[in-house]
């Protein structure tokens, strides 16, 4: 049982018992006693604690702490006050005044729940031992209530299964992320861009302008990694962004270019922030960097926001893919939250959203998600899955056919009796960030990163990056990237360059082949090959991309065309970048090109004529074949005639390896626009 839950029955205990509090009998005889006990009860009730907002229990405690001063074996005194430490937050006062109620009066509950309360105090307070004894004294009890039964059976396996993770822990080391970031006001919520050098995260500040007693409200600040891995001074996002009202929970696309994130009503629960308009609760919202600006935030286009509370967005690498928490209320009047998942559609609105299955959804509540960029991995924090107290940080990996498995448990110390939420993982799963408010901060929540266990890593995932521009004017353009699985054919990840910078950066997961393919209005399309299965000595791969106006005939390569050594059959990996051809063909109906051949030094010329002849003709015969008019095309093999790299230039590498990429780079098919 929740704090909330508890919290809303002792209030309709209190409001029942004040009826008829004078014909109750108690068992003790002093008027003093019970008159203060009945001034305790009533307390919450009359009064409300203006920095919590909440019923006045501080007040209840002083006067039931008087009558048992008063009457020490006033064992009704020691239930209802247990019952009001711990909604406070106080267990170890909550346990004392529960234990001493049953010392005096061990018999006072007929289905034996002052057992099962007290099993959960030690729960909460991390006493597992404790727990489990209560827990099996409490099932004793013939007439124990069933749903709390239920409860207690539960309470028992997370308390063995915390009792196996602290005895068995996993490296821990948590590093305060430092005074770029952390100051003396909260902050959490991190998101960080795929390269690792932007971090964005939410900061509580103290603002006169906001409304009521609470003077406090949350905005956005950036900070960039320096060339000497420090953070550097955090400063406050625009103010078209951030706002006197609540800004949280941000999710950065992985080029740090596309914002979405939480955006809630004032007080009256109708203004969002100047030019914002929302559809009930607190809602998501979106906002784009162009150049060093970024775009006004606009309510999130489509069907995912509703009069229920969406919070916690976590956008996936290719951009296509939103996970959020939804909190709704329920027909009783209580709350709950869980998971969901929206797709971007093509016209560019998100899809009616679906609530994950019950794979991950626990009848508890989800309180955070984060989907890594590789796509496959989500880690989340619940109060459903077994764990050691409070919400857990847990993971679930995708697998081939979308199912999730079963979530895992982060483990000890990672995890603790305490709230664990918002886990952030770099993009390589190495480090994973956190806020918390231990020992040794910079005061209150500060961000701290450790290094992520092996078996609890992602699949790693690296970037390339660079800048699209004209070939021959050097003019940046927004060029869009298209990241196609050669063995699936699936398309991975769906980007695109800056539109005033031609800056770009994009994900690779690991352990794929990729085709890259890259377009822009009256420009061939570029062409590359990534193997992700190889090669992985760096983190990051560097590439300028100069696309080729339809009014040049400089040649462009297909580097996702295969064949086998020796052949001039196409190998069925080629299909994916031959159909982006064609399709960029029916685009530009105008265009008439020719695909040519070429072969390495190696072999007799004539040879190599041939087979970059048979090569040239079989990608001229696919688009044939597929539906392009052979008037607009044509073919020619240029053997070994037309090298990119000289066998000068080949013959000063030192390496096999540097040879052999040389060779293959002089080993391609080309198609060029002709008049």
């Amino acid at each position: 049982m929740n704090l909330k839950q508890l919290a809303l029955l002792i209030f309709l205990f209190l409001s029942v018992s004040s009826c008829s509090v004078a014909q109750q009998k108690y068992s003790v005889k002093s008027k003093k006693a019970v008159r203060l006990y009945e001034q305790g009860m009533e307390a919450p009730r009359l009064s409300i604690d203006e920095r919590t907002g909440l019923p006045n229990y501080a007040n209840a405690i002083e006067y039931l702490e008087k009558s048992l001063s008063n009457e020490p074996n006033f064992w009704e005194a020691h239930i209802l006050i247990s019952e009001f430490y711990e909604i406070i937050g106080d267990y170890k006062s909550a346990i004392f005044h529960l234990e001493e109620g049953l010392r005096i009066n061990p018999n006072h509950s007929f289905s034996g729940s002052s057992y099962f309360f007290l099993a959960n105090l030690f729960y909460v307070d991390g006493q597992y031992e404790k727990s489990n004894q209560r827990v099996d004294q409490f099932l004793l009890f013939k007439n124990a209530n069933p749903d709390l039964r239920q409860q207690a059976i539960k309470m028992k396996e997370n308390s063995l299964f915390a009792i196996n993770a602290i005895a068995n822990p996993i490296a821990f080391n948590p590093i305060n992320i430092g005074p770029g970031i952390n100051t003396a006001n909260p902050e959490y919520f991190p998101t960080i861009t795929v390269d690792g050098k932007t971090i964005l995260f939410t900061r509580r500040i103290k603002d006169s302008r906001v409304f009521g007693n609470f003077k406090e409200q949350e905005d956005f600040f950036i900070s960039q990694l320096s060339s000497k891995n420090i953070w550097q001074t955090a400063i406050s996002m625009p103010p078209n962004v951030n706002t006197v009202n609540n800004e949280g929970a941000p999710t950065l696309s992985p080029d740090g270019r596309s914002l979405i994130f939480v955006a809630c009503p004032d007080a009256a629960g109708e203004n969002y922030g100047e030019g914002r308009f929302g559809r009930g609760s607190c809602d998501l919202f979106y906002t784009k960097r162009l150049g060093k600006n970024w775009t006004n935030p606009q309510n999130l286009p489509g069907l995912v926001n509703t009069f229920n509370w969406e919070t916690q967005p976590s956008l996936s690498a290719d951009g296509k893919t939103l996970y959020f928490i939804r909190g709704v209320r329920n027909r009783d009047g209580s709350k709950s939250s869980d998971i969901y998942v929206t797709h971007l559609l093509s016209d560019g609105n998100w899809e009616a959203a679906e609530r994950l299955s019950s794979i991950i959804n626990s009848p508890q509540d989800e309180e955070s998600v984060l989907i890594h960029p590789d796509g496959r991995t989500l880690y989340f924090a619940s109060r459903g899955h077994q764990g050691m107290g409070g919400t857990d940080l847990f993971m679930s990996r995708m697998d081939a056919k979308g199912n999730w498995s079963k979530p895992e448990n982060l483990g000890y110390p990672i995890n603790t009796r305490y709230d664990e939420n918002s886990l952030m993982v770099s993009a390589d799963g190495e480090i994973a960030f956190f806020s918390s408010d231990r020992d040794g901060g910079y005061g209150d929540l500060d961000i701290y990163y450790f290094e992520m266990p092996e078996k609890l890593r992602p699949t790693k995932t690296l970037y390339f990056e660079g800048l699209v521009y004209d070939a021959v004017t050097k003019n940046p353009l927004a060029g869009k990237f298209q990241l196609i699985d050669l063995e699936t054919g699936k398309e991975i990840i769906y980007s695109e360059a800056d539109k005033i910078t031609g800056e770009f950066i994009v994900t690779l997961p690991v352990n794929r082949q990729y085709a890259l393919n890259v377009s822009y209005p009256n420009y061939a399309f570029y062409s590359s090959n990534f193997n992700m299965k190889t090669n992985l000595s760096s983190d990051a791969i560097h590439m300028d991309i100069p696309l080729v106006s339809l009014n040049s005939n400089l040649p462009n390569v297909l580097n996702n065309v295969f064949f086998n050594l020796g052949e001039a059959t196409l190998r069925e990996e080629s299909f994916v970048e031959l159909n982006k051809l064609k399709q960029f063909l029916e685009q530009n109906l105008a265009v008439k090109i020719e695909v040519g051949g070429h072969t390495d030094t190696r072999g007799s010329a004539k040879e190599n004529e041939t087979l970059s002849t048979n090569r040239a003709k079989s990608v001229y015969d696919y688009l044939i074949i597929n539906g392009i008019d052979a008037n607009r095309l044509s073919y020619k093999g240029y053997g070994q005639k037309e090298n990119v790299i000289s066998d000068e230039e080949i013959n000063k590498l030192t390496s096999e390896a540097q040879i052999e990429a040389a060779h293959q780079k002089n080993r391609r098919t080309e198609y060029k626009i002709v008049k």
